[in-house]
């Protein structure tokens, strides 16, 4: 290949546009007329409008990307992630216009994309599953007898969601049919697929997946874990690698399981196998994502190993150069999703302008970011500003960095979750590693970041008053002006 179209936006089409570039691959980038001016639109070597802000009138025109691709003589298209990263129909008609897609087969997308489908092929491979329904269920009645059975609390899942969407915690028979109502509704509202399944409710899982790459020549490895049990409403806002629960056996089990998924659907690239852990250290296969994951940063700093890399090199029918005894882990690393919403009001978005956008630097920080100082935050797309990844020796040096770099990240504009950040990672629960999915449920307030807000403005504002205090002693020899800046709380004032 020697020129890929990125089918996406953002952060991570530079991201995969940066590995084209170290490859001496041309680029092409797609954009919608909301993203004009965005960083990937100037970074690819050419780069087409192919329609209106909505996405549902550019970024998910599989056929127009298709026709601007075979009009710039491209060779391969890359999905990112969301969007068309798990159509199936898209990754077909790649194929059927004989370009590549830079991802599994339709197939593959088609079977992991429904959970029952996904759980019907991991059945076969002996891997373990949450106790539950094997087929899609729309008789309440029925319903209520298998739950019964089951045992509550029960979760009623959409077989095609994902995101949350479509899934209800159900308690006792009493609150069943009010919830599954609901459950079908939402998945046939979201998925346009109101099929849902009934499984047992782990009541203090941990969220932990496993990477894999599958080449087409019957090599299928994994590059370890990602703990990413820190979420609200049921979408992750933090990731680390690898995860402080998992002993050498244990991920060598759930390795060996994520590889067999792969292999269960003829899997191809890069994906991830998500799985619940219980309190007793048991593990269940939930679903596989065909794709390249946000959170995949955490994954290459652990590993050294380029995924956007390798998955070029596997569409181009190259086979895996990497074997599982040479992989290792090499350290820790965390990331930060730093959302344009605001934590102290249920994070809802927070979309405006950023009229102060600087990320931090250093020595173990990166960044994948899309936007620049002075762009607006659409209303029309996921509010994810920048991926903020720290990486450490250790777990200890990896939490410091990032305490240091969200201090150093200075936006001002929209509310954003570097507070929250700020907040949970200097939390015991997170620190000690004695934590779950309900995190946020357990331990966060509105009221913890908002007193810490006016903890930082007291100090800032006592700081700038000593600064006066001195000044006025003194015998002014030059005008200076001094900024004194607390980060956390936007807060900022001019000391002349």
């Amino acid at each position: 290949m020697k020129k890929i179209l990125i089918a996406n936006r953002g952060e991570i089409a530079l991201r995969v546009m940066r590995t084209c570039k170290e490859m001496g691959i041309k680029t092409v980038a797609v954009f919608s007329e909301a993203d004009r001016m965005s960083p990937h639109v100037h970074y690819a070597d050419e780069a087409v409008c192919i329609g209106p802000a909505p996405s549902n009138q550019s970024y998910l025109l599989g056929n127009k990307i298709i026709e601007v691709a075979k009009s710039l003589g491209v060779d391969g298209i890359h999905p990112g992630y969301g969007f068309l990263s798990e159509n199936a129909d898209f990754s077909q008609a790649v194929a059927d216009a004989g370009l590549i897609f830079i991802g599994p087969r339709p197939h593959a997308i088609r079977v992991m994309g429904s959970k029952l489908a996904a759980k019907e092929a991991a059945f076969k491979y002996n891997i373990p599953l949450v106790p539950g329904t094997k087929e899609a269920i729309s008789s309440v009645t029925e319903a209520k007898i298998i739950a019964a059975g089951i045992g509550y609390p029960i979760l009623i899942k959409a077989s095609a969601g994902g995101g949350g969407k479509g899934m209800r915690i159900v308690e006792s028979e009493a609150d069943f049919e009010e919830q599954m109502d609901r459950a079908v509704s939402e998945a046939t509202n979201a998925f346009g697929d109101g099929s849902v399944f009934i499984e047992k409710y782990v009541s203090s899982p941990r969220h932990i997946e496993i990477q894999v790459l599958a080449d087409a020549h019957g090599n299928v490895i994994h590059l370890f874990e990602r703990e990413c049990s820190v979420q609200r409403r049921h979408q992750k806002v933090i990731e680390e690698a690898p995860s402080v629960v998992l002993t050498p056996e244990l991920r060598d089990a759930m390795g060996k399981c994520a590889c067999d998924v792969a292999r269960s659907c003829d899997y191809l690239g890069a994906g991830t196998c998500e799985f619940i852990f219980d309190e007793q250290n048991n593990f269940y296969f939930l679903e596989m994502n065909t794709r390249l994951q946000v959170e995949h940063p955490v994954t290459e700093l652990i590993t050294g190993v380029d995924l956007v890399r390798q998955q070029i090199l596997i569409a181009r029918g190259l086979p895996l150069t990497l074997k599982q005894e040479d992989l290792k882990i090499n350290g820790h690393a965390i990331q930060l999703r730093v959302y344009a919403e605001d934590p102290t009001n249920n994070f809802l978005p927070s979309i405006g302008n950023l009229f102060t956008y600087r990320a931090p630097k250093g020595v173990g920080i990166r960044v994948d970011d899309g936007y620049e100082e002075g762009m607006d935050i659409p209303i029309y797309y996921d509010p994810m500003i920048a991926k903020l990844i720290t990486y450490g020796k250790d777990r200890t040096e990896a939490l410091a960095r990032m305490l240091r770099a969200i201090d150093e990240y200075e936006i001002d504009g929209p509310s954003t979750t570097l507070s929250f950040g700020r907040f949970a990672f200097r939390h015991e629960a997170f620190v000690s590693g004695n934590f779950d999915t309900h995190f946020v449920k357990k331990h966060f307030s509105p009221e913890l970041i908002e007193q810490g807000s006016e903890e930082e403005a007291k100090i800032a504002a006592m700081l700038v008053a000593h600064l006066l205090e001195n000044r006025l002693k003194k015998p002014v020899l030059q005008q200076t002006n001094s900024t004194v800046i607390s980060r956390g709380s936007k807060w900022k004032n001019r000391a002349k």
